[in-house]
């Protein structure tokens, strides 16, 4: 499930949670028009023989995480080094800030499918297609806005939600969970996030690499978690489910 989040932007609407399940993200997606060759795979584990059973190549990885005091302290931690000594980040990261309470699986298949539109063919008269050739030079406050009038997208969304298999909160439920995207462009490793001002860079990775090293970045999450277990990784990848 996604989790309400504090947000340095007003939430102006609240939908149901995304269930973080393979399944439910790739028929979100293609719905959207995300290839059919493409899907969302569960992330085992991050010893080598566990990431080895991800398809190759990872084009994405969402992580869910629980919101904790010490992940939001090292949130503001993040946030002030950034201030302070500043990053470089690509021009070609498609970012977009989250204004709608419990849209983060939503923002972060977003992020995930927005990063690799040169790796897979999205067609031009599809949602995903007509969306973000409409954003393509929005800033991410801009890309916040659109998406809040889009009724297209909360009723795909809320499609997605009635078909999970676990039990949903209500609308005005607090649930402390949250997703990010990691994704790599132009040489970079970045962490998209809705709830922050920035995308932020990770260091280095490739294509090839970017599964393995998002390994340490998940890891840092893991450290703030104050004990809780209540963590997911599923990767955009080639194919369905693996079990299929």
């Amino acid at each position: 499930m996604t989790g309400v989040q504090t947000c340095a932007l007003p939430i102006w609407k609240k939908w149901l949670p995304l269930e973080s399940n393979p399944e439910v993200m790739a028929d979100f997606a293609h719905a959207l028009g995300l290839p059919k060759e493409m899907g969302f795979h569960d992330i085992f584990g991050f010893d080598p023989d566990l990431l080895a059973m991800v398809p190759q190549p990872c084009h994405a990885v969402l992580l869910l995480f629980p919101i904790t005091d010490a992940s939001e302290k090292a949130k503001d931690t993040e946030a002030a080094e950034i201030q302070a000594n500043g990053q470089d980040v690509s021009e070609n990261v498609w970012y977009t800030r989250q204004t709608i309470g419990n849209a983060c699986g939503t923002i972060g298949v977003l992020h995930a499918v927005g990063n690799n539109l040169n790796e897979y063919s999205i067609d031009p008269d599809s949602w995903f297609g007509k969306f973000f050739n409409a954003t393509r030079d929005m800033t991410p406050e801009q890309r916040a806005s659109h998406l809040e009038t889009d009724d297209s997208l909360e009723a795909a969304h809320s499609s997605a939600v009635s078909s999970g298999t676990t039990e949903c909160p209500t609308v005005d439920d607090e649930v402390n969970l949250h997703f990010v995207a990691l994704v790599h462009v132009d040489g970079g490793l970045y962490e998209l996030d809705g709830r922050k001002n920035t995308a932020v860079r990770h260091g280095d990775t490739t294509a090839e690499s970017l599964l393995q090293d998002s390994v340490p970045v998940i890891k840092k999450f893991i450290e703030t978690s104050e004990g809780s277990v209540s963590f997911n990784a599923i990767a955009l990848a080639p194919g369905g489910s693996m079990f299929d």
